[in-house]
């Protein structure tokens, strides 16, 4: 995170980080904007992980984000991850991240998969899977989800895992995550 000096002192502060923030599918141009662009700067340019982040896949997935507000005005984009469903019951997560800033927060990744697995329950989903990079199998066993295989993938180590759809939502959906925060810390 950035620190920034003040004008008349040694002092030094740090960017502003939004503690009210919302999951919720992107509807608005510029919410599925920023939308690509965090995917970009997080598989693309942080991980090197794809040098092209959009692929075919989006042309038919629901965007879902988390937008961090301030001072009640929607600001900008933090979080996002895509679903789609390839054939009829059987949906795919896809493409979670956080931005660098925001993932000491803890509960938007979790807030996100909640919403994706959540919204394709609503749609008709009997099975949900991802592919998810091994460093964050445990985590995804957290939220309810099991192994199925390990495989490789973009030369990667990664797991192909199911959600547990009995056990969504686990939290409530398209509630400010600041409430929830609170009342985990309080």
């Amino acid at each position: 995170m950035a620190e920034h000096a003040f004008a008349l002192s040694d002092d030094t502060f740090r960017d502003f980080l939004a503690d009210d923030l919302l999951v919720k599918p992107a509807s608005e141009s510029w919410e599925k904007r920023d939308y690509f662009a965090l995917r970009r700067a997080v598989f693309s340019n942080e991980q090197q992980l794809l040098s092209q982040d959009k692929d075919s896949h989006d042309f038919q997935a629901l965007p879902i984000v988390a937008v961090a507000y301030n001072c009640g005005m929607a600001d900008k984009v933090v979080g996002a991850v895509r679903i789609y469903e390839p054939e009829p019951g059987l949906w795919y997560g896809g493409r979670l991240c956080v931005a660098r800033a925001y993932r000491r927060h803890g509960l938007i990744g979790t807030a996100l998969v909640n919403e994706a697995v959540s919204q394709a329950i609503e749609l008709g989903c009997q099975r949900f899977l991802a592919t998810v990079q091994q460093a964050n199998e445990g985590y995804f066993h957290s939220l309810h989800w099991q192994t199925l295989e390990h495989i490789e993938l973009l030369g990667r180590p990664h797991a192909l895992m199911q959600a547990q759809l009995s056990c969504y939502p686990f939290l409530p959906r398209q509630v400010s995550l600041m409430p929830l925060k609170a009342r985990r810390h309080g």
